[in-house]
């Protein structure tokens, strides 16, 4: 057979250069890819230890590109390559990041841990995640959406999980808390015309999820930028840049206050060990002199 009759391989998984260097985001997609094909029997528990050892040794796009390239998403062939690419999302039309398909990744699991879905990634129709006595991150500012409708549920028992949207998306809080509860303050904010709807569905019990409504940090440096230069801005963007900005320094103050806090319980700690071996050096003093009035006796 000669090389014009080769079998062309699968699309190249990196559509950036090679040497471009690979965010934790970048090896955590990698790994939910392998993840799934795991639970698909795609992969024997070796094959699956062995490749998420290299995906995260990885340190280059270059390096993380065999991990999955004869590996499907979701059991979609041929497959959807996992987008590494770290390009913002085109223009801001919703039109264009409402793209179908079975999205990226479907599940997340915490145990005494924590997990991130963030970057570019798309939501599926329905993402299932547990917190327990752990944490996690779901970002969806520079998200794709499977759907216009998606829904997110969540279990948190003892733990949580932060739901961070953009502007413009609609949010509807569907969750039951026992002890704990559900972050409702974006519940009624009306969405853009076009954009996704995101239900948030679940149970926590000793723990919460929240949801915040965040630019993404391209839109803040050009929303700034534009204030500095005396630019107009859409009002709604100026109120979301403003609202960050307030809870920036909320928690910088927050920051602050716990490494105050820290402070205070060192220096209380220094005291008490002082403290401590004072009373350890009286104490001996007090049975030395014991010991010499009873051998004088």
């Amino acid at each position: 057979m000669t090389d014009d009759d080769a079998v062309p391989g699968p699309p190249d998984a990196v559509p950036g250069p090679p040497d471009l260097r690979a965010s934790d985001a970048d090896r955590e997609r990698v790994a939910e890819v392998l993840r799934d094909a795991l639970a698909e029997g795609r992969l024997d528990m070796a094959e699956f230890e062995e490749r998420l050892e290299l995906t995260y040794k990885a340190r280059t796009y270059g390096e993380l590109v065999p991990i999955t390239r004869d590996l499907p998403v979701a059991g979609v062939v041929p497959p959807p390559v996992v987008s590494l690419s770290k390009e913002p999302s085109a223009g801001g039309s919703w039109a264009g990041r409402i793209v179908g398909g079975e999205g990226s990744s479907t599940w997340a699991v915490a145990v005494m841990s924590g997990f991130q879905r963030k970057g570019r990634w798309t939501v599926p129709r329905r993402f299932n995640c547990v917190a327990f006595w752990g944490g996690g991150e779901i970002d969806l500012r520079e998200a794709d959406f499977a759907a216009g409708e998606v829904e997110i549920n969540c279990v948190a028992i003892m733990g949580g999980v932060q739901i961070t949207v953009p502007p413009g998306v609609e949010v509807v809080v569907r969750g039951i808390g026992v002890m704990g509860g559900f972050d409702q303050r974006e519940t009624g904010v009306v969405g853009d015309p076009g954009a996704p709807r995101v239900v948030v569905t679940g149970f926590a019990f000793w723990g919460g999820v929240g949801i915040e409504r965040k630019l993404t940090k391209e839109e803040r440096r050009r929303l700034k930028e534009e204030r500095r230069q005396g630019k107009p801005a859409r009002g709604a963007s100026v109120r979301e840049l403003r609202e960050e900005d307030r809870a920036d320094t909320y928690d910088a103050h927050l920051r602050m206050l716990e490494g105050h806090r820290d402070l205070m319980r060192e220096r209380h700690e220094e005291r008490r060990e002082r403290h401590e071996e004072r009373r350890e050096r009286h104490r001996e003093r007090w049975e030395e002199r014991d010991r010499r009035r009873n051998g004088d006796h």
